[in-house]
Order: C-alpha cells, then sequence, then structure tokens
C-alpha cells in the first residue's frame, strides 16, 4: 500500500519502512528503527513507553493497555487516568514484572525507552518508534504509517499525513521570507542553540525557516550559548523552549531572556520572540499531533501583523 508521506518509504535510518506482509494470521514482519519484528494482526494488549507513540496512536483511535511514566501533558491528559491506564514504569526505566504479568500483544518503544528496547524485545513483540533528528519529518510519517499498518488504521495515517504536508507547504511559501530565526533552549538559568539537523532542527529543514546560526553543530544537548550569542545572531525570530515547564519545574525562559543584550536584537524590537509550546517540542516531539500543534503555534506567530520596531 502506498501511503502520502515525505521519503515515507524509509525510516529513520533509511531502511524500508514499509511492512513485508506474512502468512495470513501469522502475523506481519514490522521494520522499525532496531530492526525487525513479527506483530500479530490487529493487538489488543498494547503497552506504550514512548510519549510520541503515544500521541499518533491517539490521533489514529487506537486504544492501549496500558503506559509508562507519570506526567502526561495537555494533549495527553487522559492517560494520567491510572485506573483506565495502568503504569508500567518510568520512560526510562520499566516495570519488567508488571510487563511481564500483562502478557502484551505488543509493546512499542522509542526516545527515552529506547536503551532498554532488547530487553523488552525478549517478553513480546516490540518495535522502536525513535526518531531520527536528521530526518525528522520524514521519520515522523514513516511512523505514523507504521502504526497505522499495525493496526489497520491505514485510511486515518493518509489522511493525517496529506494534511500535515499541505499545511507545511501553506507555511513556507510566507517564511521563506520573513527573515531568519535562531531555536534557543532554556533550562536551569542556561541556554542552548539548536540549528538544521537538530533535534528541533524540523522548524528550518521542513517548516522552511531561514537560520540564523546555521553553523551550529547537530547534537542532543545543543550548543551552550549566552545572551550575547543571541545579540551578535540578532535573529528576526527567536524560538524559545522552556524546558523547566516542560518537565514540571516552573519556567524561567522569559526571565532569563528579558535582559539589555537581548531586547537589542531584531526578534525582540519587533515582538518576533515565540514561546513553544514545551509539551510539543520537549516531551512529545515526533508524534503527528504534536508535530501539527507545533506547525500551528508557529504559523500563528507569523499570521501576526508586523510590529514596527522598537525605538
Amino acid at each position: 500500500m502506498v501511503f502520502l508521506g515525505l521519503r515515507s518509504s524509509r525510516g529513520p535510518t533509511g531502511e524500508a519502512a514499509a511492512p513485508a506482509a506474512s502468512a495470513p494470521g501469522a502475523g506481519r514482519t514490522i521494520t522499525h528503527a532496531q530492526g525487525s519484528t513479527v506483530v500479530a494482526p490487529h493487538p489488543k494488549q498494547v503497552l506504550v513507553f514512548d510519549l510520541a507513540a503515544l500521541d499518533t496512536l491517539d490521533a489514529l483511535g487506537v486504544e492501549v493497555r496500558g503506559v509508562a511514566g507519570e506526567s502526561f501533558p495537555g494533549p495527553l491528559a487522559k492517560y494520567a487516568d491510572a485506573k483506565k491506564y495502568p503504569r508500567f514504569g518510568t520512560l526510562f526505566e520499566p516495570d519488567y514484572e508488571a510487563v511481564h504479568a500483562a502478557r502484551p500483544d505488543l509493546i512499542i518503544t522509542g526516545g527515552r525507552t529506547s536503551a532498554r528496547y532488547a530487553k523488552l524485545a525478549a517478553m513480546a513483540p516490540t518495535i522502536d518508534q525513535t526518531t531520527d533528528d536528521a530526518h525528522y519529518l520524514d521519520t515522523v510519517v514513516g511512523n505514523t504509517e507504521r502504526l497505522a499498518t499495525v493496526f489497520g488504521k491505514e485510511d486515518q495515517a493518509r489522511a493525517l499525513i496529506g494534511a500535515l504536508r499541505q499545511s507545511i507547504e501553506a507555511l513556507k511559501g510566507t517564511t521563506a521570507t520573513r527573515g531568519k530565526g535562531l531555536i534557543v533552549l532554556t533550562s536551569g538559568g542556561r541556554m542552548s542553540a539548536y540549528g538544521p539537523g537538530s533535534r528541533f532542527g524540523v522548524l528550518h529543514e521542513s517548516f522552511g525557516i531561514p537560520p540564523a546560526a546555521p553553523s551550529l553543530k547537530a547534537s542532543l544537548h545543543g550548543e551552550a550559548i549566552g545572551s550575547e550569542f543571541i545579540l551578535e545572531t540578532n535573529p528576526d525570530w527567536l524560538f524559545v523552549i522552556d524546558r523547566d515547564a516542560a518537565i514540571g519545574e516552573g519556567g524561567g525562559a522569559q526571565r532569563l531572556l528579558d535582559n539589555e543584550l537581548v531586547r537589542q536584537t531584531t526578534a525582540w524590537k519587533q515582538g518576533q520572540v515565540v514561546y513553544l509550546d514545551p509539551a510539543d517540542t520537549y516531551l512529545i516531539g515526533g508524534g503527528i499531533q504534536s508535530v501539527r500543534r507545533l506547525l500551528e503555534q508557529i504559523s500563528d506567530a507569523y499570521a501576526k501583523p508586523r510590529q514596527p520596531p522598537a525605538p
């Protein structure tokens, strides 16, 4: 079956993501970020150890048996009901005894739990939905298609991906001519900058925002910077991710950035400092719905009338 997508026939490491059908009733071989797994048709006892995968399953209308973690921000709030969705450990450390007792048909890992894949895969069929930062949107599309195939939700996936592609093309027509952007993550009073190829590089590579600092190294934790770097770079747009707010430790990004140096930048003077939703960027990033919400937030920011430069 052919889906609408962005290089959607490729997975995170470049391998073909399309599943190969096995004998009728015997399950289907699913290729994923850490190999391939035979998955039974329409699994019911599904344990999810990845918020991005949970976000995509929610969009596809797939019910799950249980989840990991204690924090389920905004769009995933319904999964905070531990009676309806029992806990099976954390995103970093599964409760293996509980997993064994649940006898799952399928386990889904990704991101924070990917290091536990091998141990979980020894207990039950497991697929890994880790996102490839270097091919972020391609991976989001491929991950959505993979889950759709497993659960027979191909039509829903096709609609979601098609709508996302259309919205991206519309946004790129605007962002390309509205100046350069810089992505900054704040955490504990410190700042890191991210550029193309990074975990937040989708803003540049797919949403079409020209990078203000194209030479930044693509790394998980970004490149440590100070306010001086922001002033020297002088972005037209400053996109801010408040990690402290994402993990429930308050939020200090606005106080940190409101200083004499940052106030001199074009982004600050023209009111083009955008505080990105911390859940959708830092916690749930990689889910089909979280990418759509991020896209909508940036589209709304660009739709606002330009402010004249402050004196």
